[in-house]
């Protein structure tokens, strides 16, 4: 019998496919994502823009017609049917009377941008429009697509390979893309030529215009556009007081600062002192509640917590257990702060602070700094987040420039109006102590001139100087 011999086919070559660089997913994540952020973000500014113009020519249309209330009443209903006839749904009454009040309220800040500019030396004309500006300026260049400027570019030759295409000339200068060039500017285009001072969405500015205080309002859009809160959250820290717990909590001199620079943290005093608002947690203020569920409230709602305490906090633990003498001790919450590189452990009281559990938190910090924390970390702080606090017992009970600090909460909001009287009276206090100090600075300047140039000195009335 013939022997059946088995075809022997070509075995396949593995071929290991070449990996690609390091971060390339990544890279082009983060590219979705940035164009997806840019697209948001021009909408929000173009939005804001539009509806400012819209109230700016509103009140130079009022200014200059008919004063009287019935013609500004009877232009803004006019104008509100003539838009929603012409573009749909979105020109209501309503949103009319918000760009007008948009304009009024933040149109000083606009004329100082304006004036700022023009003593800068800027050529763009009053009269051009953002749109007008976006398509044509040849100052402020918003990036053409890739086909239009391969296509525009009298210097690819037909007979260049792509790769050549795509390289820039040796004399331009690589270009930022335009996410970089419009995506991170802090400031929206503008209509007439200037920058708008606007870093928020629409939805944004309908909450802060609410708020009358220009110093409050400042300091509320700080943050908002540094921490990118949403409107929910937004609305939130606004209705809890955020701006005058942070002020009444810090010294005097550094009240000024929130509204230039928001909400700073450079030290422990910054995120320790505030008292916290958490009515988040949803515990009755009158009920009779534990420690233990205290905790367990805060871990349930602890996206809201990290808003309330402020910046740059991670949380790391619950219960933290450490052994010594043979004994358990355990830490309530422990936190790390990125902006102050130390480690935040908070031990919670659902009643009045009492002078051992300030030696009790003294034990946890200690612990901390000597076993768990790194050389290159700075100390760590120790918070006692307690239903009431005698502030004199604690300044008594800790040793100055401690680590240890006593900070308050309600489980309700705050009395805004009773806050802002209290904040009123320090900024009085300040402006009077400063034109004190300013007062008295002059005039020991008028003593010591006096004193080394006699002859400066005024003479009486009804009395005349003898001699030269």
């Amino acid at each position: 019998m013939k022997r059946k011999t088995k075809s022997l086919q070509a075995q396949p070559q593995t071929v290991t496919a070449q990996q690609p660089p390091a971060g390339f997913f990544e890279t082009i994540a983060q590219t979705i994502e940035q164009a997806r952020r840019f697209v948001g973000r021009t909408v929000d500014l173009t939005m804001c823009v539009t509806y400012f113009e819209i109230g700016r020519r509103i009140v130079e249309e009022e200014q200059g017609g008919m004063a009287r209330a019935e013609y500004g009443s009877a232009l803004m209903s006019k104008l509100a049917e003539y838009l929603t006839e012409r573009f749909g749904k979105g020109y209501s009454l309503r949103t009319l009377g918000n760009a007008k009040n948009f304009y009024q309220v933040y149109a000083p800040a606009i004329r100082q941008t304006m004036f700022a500019e023009f003593e800068n030396g800027s050529q763009n004309p009053i009269s051009q429009t953002m749109f007008t500006e976006l398509g044509t300026s040849k100052n402020k260049q918003i990036r053409q697509t890739l086909p239009d400027e391969l296509e525009d570019n009298s210097q690819n030759q037909k007979g260049q390979s792509m790769t050549a295409q795509l390289e820039p000339p040796s004399n331009i200068p690589i270009r930022q893309t335009m996410f970089a060039e419009l995506g991170n500017s802090g400031k929206s285009q503008t209509m007439l030529g200037f920058s708008y001072p606007f870093t928020l969405g629409w939805s944004h500015y309908l909450v802060l215009m609410r708020i009358k205080n220009d110093a409050e309002r400042r300091f509320y859009e700080i943050e908002a556009t540094n921490e990118n809160w949403t409107v929910r959250q937004l609305s939130r820290q606004y209705g809890s007081s955020l701006y005058e717990r942070l002020a009444l909590s810090r010294n005097k001199d550094e009240v000024m600062r929130l509204s230039r620079e928001g909400h700073t943290v450079e030290k422990p005093q910054d995120i320790a002192d505030k008292p916290l608002a958490l009515e988040f947690l949803g515990l009755a203020e009158d009920a009779s509640y534990s420690e233990s569920k205290l905790e367990q409230a805060i871990i349930s709602k602890m996206s809201q917590f990290l808003l309330e305490l402020g910046k740059g906090f991670l949380f790391e633990a619950r219960q933290k257990r450490f052994t010594f003498d043979e004994q358990n001790f355990f830490v309530d919450l422990v936190f790390y702060n990125r902006l102050l590189k130390c480690y935040v452990v908070i031990d919670l009281k659902a009643d009045v602070l009492k002078p051992q559990d300030l030696a009790q938190i003294q034990m946890y910090v200690n612990y901390f700094d000597r076993h768990v924390k790194n050389q290159d970390e700075n100390p760590t702080i120790g918070i006692v987040l307690c239903k009431k606090r005698n502030k004199k017992m604690v300044e008594l009970t800790l040793p100055e420039n401690s680590n240890i600090h006593a900070s308050e909460y309600s489980l309700y909001l705050p009395d805004k109006e009773l806050l802002q009287s209290k904040l009123a009276e320090w900024i009085e206090e300040f402006e009077a102590a400063q034109k004190e100090k300013q007062l008295s600075s002059w005039q020991g300047l008028r003593l010591a001139t006096k004193k080394t140039n006699p002859r400066l000195t005024t003479t009486p009335k009804g009395e005349h100087c003898n001699g030269s």
